[in-house]
């Protein structure tokens, strides 16, 4: 294969699972750091219920959007080192 795109049907669809996963991860760990951005802010200006709150759901959606992309890129990465022969490393 001489271009970027892989031709085997199955490859295409690991390559867009594993775009798919890096997007999840990059959403998750944003709504990490935005919920750090906000308690951290929150607790210096002593701020109110609602910023405690926003916290919580920026932790919530991050732990939502966050483990499934991380099984799937760790499904996807273990796809290519059974096809490559190499050993499962559990």
């Amino acid at each position: 294969m001489t271009n970027n795109k892989p031709d085997d049907p199955i490859l295409r669809s690991r390559e867009r699972v594993r775009s798919i996963a890096n997007m999840g991860k990059r959403c998750g760990y944003g709504s990490f750091g935005g919920a750090l951005v906000v308690f951290v802010v929150n607790y210096y200006i002593e701020g109110s219920a609602l910023s405690t709150s926003l916290t919580v759901a920026f932790l919530i959606i991050g732990s939502l959007i966050l483990a499934p992309a991380i099984i799937f890129g760790y499904a996807a990465n273990a796809a290519d080192r059974e096809d490559q022969g190499l050993p499962h490393g559990h």
